[in-house]
């Protein structure tokens, strides 16, 4: 894949995840403008990542059929309608309605994307160097959906959030899938890899069976639950040890930009570095670091350990993406790309009530230690990783 082509799919795929980072942040503050409760908020806030769960998976198979437009066609369709319908009809239930559709639509963008980059690669090396671009690009997503929504929310209407500037606030929403087609449609695609002739049909549980594919789909459940762990329990921890509200937003920033760093230095890495060792390394380093997390009482230490960590994390999905698309048959890519979202997905959503009611058994401290050892027990399973 050519530079200025990767360039392209990676604005893509940052304009479309604005849209969705964006309007995360817009809708709960309209819905507690209007009364809304917490606990209405929270539902709301979900919805945006239940979607992904059960889609995942067709839309992998469909992505698989049909290739890299149209599903992305499809995505853009649904996260311009759900944004607009909400700068038509402001209402609550509307608003839960964008949140599934822009969830969703972001969801089948990132499996679309990463099979395309994917397929377009010619060799191992190449692999790990497009996935290390391409995981750039939720870093910046995240920043310019809510900093975006957040400057028209304040400044566009007649006063600082009226019904005014969140309108405009949606409808810009609603124009970013909109740039996304516009720098995705010109991508060449490689031809579709045909199903082998007489080949009995498949389902995507099937790919469970190859203990390699397990194995990785189990190591990358291992990172992302603590990239969720760090993300929930460090501001309980925080509070424990008096540290403001501000400060402890700056300590998660900090782990969001050494994310970001540690991906734009990883195609000079991925040359220099087989999957397996990166992502070995960053379980050793996680484990360590969760294990010294509970003994700190400093916010200078904290972010120290922050920016370790988001080091160590930051560089795992780009090596685990580059061993899937070499593990799994070109033909079912989107399968395997939809069943590991599906599954990251699923413990977001689960792993922060795990993670509450044990810290409220053995304390906030001990969680992190609990989640440390399996991490590091988690070692021997990465070590058993080949390409």
């Amino acid at each position: 894949m050519k530079g200025s082509e990767l360039l392209r799919v990676i604005g893509a795929q940052v304009c479309l995840h604005a849209t969705m980072a964006g309007m995360r942040l817009a809708t709960p503050l309209l819905a507690l403008q209007q009364g809304y409760s917490a606990a209405a908020v929270g539902v709301l806030i979900s919805l945006f990542a239940l979607t992904q769960v059960f889609l995942a998976l067709p839309a992998g198979r469909f992505a698989d059929r049909h290739g890299f437009k149209r599903p992305l066609w499809l995505s853009v369709i649904a996260a311009v309608v759900g944004a607009g319908l909400v700068a038509v009809f402001p209402v609550f239930p509307v608003m839960c309605l964008a949140a599934l559709l822009t969830g969703g639509a972001t969801g089948a963008t990132v499996i679309a994307l990463q099979r395309h980059v994917g397929r377009s690669a010619h060799d191992p090396t190449q692999l790990k160097r497009v996935f290390s671009w391409l995981a750039i690009a939720p870093a910046l997503s995240n920043f310019v959906g809510p900093f975006l929504a957040g400057m028209l929310i304040d400044h566009a209407g007649r006063e600082p959030a009226d019904m005014l500037a969140f309108r405009i606030c949606f409808v810009a929403m609603a124009g970013l899938p909109l740039i996304c087609w516009m720098l995705a449609r010109g991508a060449h695609e490689p031809p579709p890899t045909a199903p082998l002739a007489g080949a009995a049909p498949t389902r995507a549980w099937d790919l469970l069976r190859e203990p390699m594919f397990r194995r990785l789909l189990f190591v990358n459940w291992l990172q992302s639950s603590s990239w969720d762990v760090h993300a929930f329990v460090l501001p309980v921890l925080g509070h424990d040890r008096g540290i403001s509200a501000s400060v402890i937003g700056s300590i998660l920033g900090a782990f969001a930009i050494a994310a970001a760093v540690i991906r734009v230095m990883l195609p000079v890495i991925a040359s220099r570095s087989s999957e397996r060792g990166v992502i070995l390394t960053s379980t050793i380093v996680t484990a360590l670091v969760f294990a010294v997390y509970p003994l700190l009482d400093s916010a200078w230490t904290m972010g120290l350990c922050s920016v370790v960590l988001g080091f160590s994390l930051g560089a795992v999905q780009p090596m685990v993406m580059s061993m899937l698309h070499q593990i799994t048959p070109h033909a079912r890519h989107g399968e395997a790309l939809g069943l590991r979202l599906m599954t990251i997905n699923a413990s977001s959503v689960a792993m922060p009530m795990l993670f509450g009611s044990l810290g409220a058994i053995i304390g906030i401290g001990g969680v992190f230690w609990v989640v440390g050892g399996v991490v590091a027990l988690g070692a021997r399973a990465t070590w058993g990783l080949k390409a």
